[in-house]
Order: structure tokens, then C-alpha cells, then sequence
């Protein structure tokens, strides 16, 4: 099984700027991507980053691009996204996921196996 722990979140006020994590154990993959994905109160869960394992494929949401940045250390098996210029419409419910056997940094939900249990971001106006 793979294990996915999302930390970082918290509290920040308007244009302030946070860093999450994702760290992942249990079984390896020789490759895979990593997402980010968030869900606001009332809200569909909607994609926001995607990276894959070399790197060199990265996709965004238009509504993060430019303030958010995606990277991942593949020798820490741990993603990272530096959250920058924060809006109040950022406040939700940040989770991480992998997608095994793939090196299309794919916005589609179905296409990650492997999610964490989320990490609260709130942006205070």
C-alpha cells in the first residue's frame, strides 16, 4: 500500500504564503506523479498542480498560475507546493495524490490512486 501525509497548512492572512508537504511510504514505483488537489466548503474537489517524476512536465490550474509553484524530491519521496500571494478563495482543504505508471502530470481526479487525508489551508482577508 502507499501512504500519503500532507502537512504545511494553517492560518494566513491575505497575500501571505505557505508551503505544503506530502510525504509518501509504503510501496514504491519506479515512477509516478504527484498532485495536488483542493476542496473548498460547498465545493467539488478541484485539481490544482501536478508534476511528474523528472520534473520536467508541470501543469496548473490557471487560477494558481504564477502564485503557486510545484516541485517534488524524489530522494525524500515528498512533494512540496509553495503557495504565494494567498486569496481567501485559496481556504480549503489541500490534498495530495500519486499516480503510479505515468508521467502525464494529469488534472483528471481518476487518475491518482493514492490520495492523503487532506491538510487545512485558511486565508484570512
Amino acid at each position: 500500500q502507499v501512504q500519503l501525509v500532507e502537512s504545511g497548512g494553517g492560518l494566513v492572512q491575505a497575500g501571505g504564503s505557505l508551503r505544503l508537504s506530502c510525504a509518501a511510504s509504503g510501496r514504491t514505483s519506479s515512477t509516478y506523479v504527484m498532485g495536488w488537489f483542493r476542496q473548498a466548503p460547498g465545493k467539488e474537489r478541484e485539481f490544482v498542480a501536478a508534476i511528474s517524476w523528472s520534473g520536467g512536465r508541470i501543469n496548473y490550474a490557471d487560477s494558481v498560475k504564477g502564485r503557486f509553484t510545484i516541485s517534488r524530491d524524489n530522494a525524500k519521496n515528498t512533494a512540496y507546493l509553495l503557495m504565494n500571494s494567498l486569496k481567501p478563495e485559496d481556504t480549503a482543504v489541500y490534498y495530495c495524490a500519486r499516480r503510479d505508471g505515468s508521467s502525464s502530470p494529469t488534472d483528471r481526479q481518476e487518475g491518482y490512486a493514492y490520495w492523503g487525508q487532506g491538510t487545512q489551508v485558511t486565508v484570512s482577508s
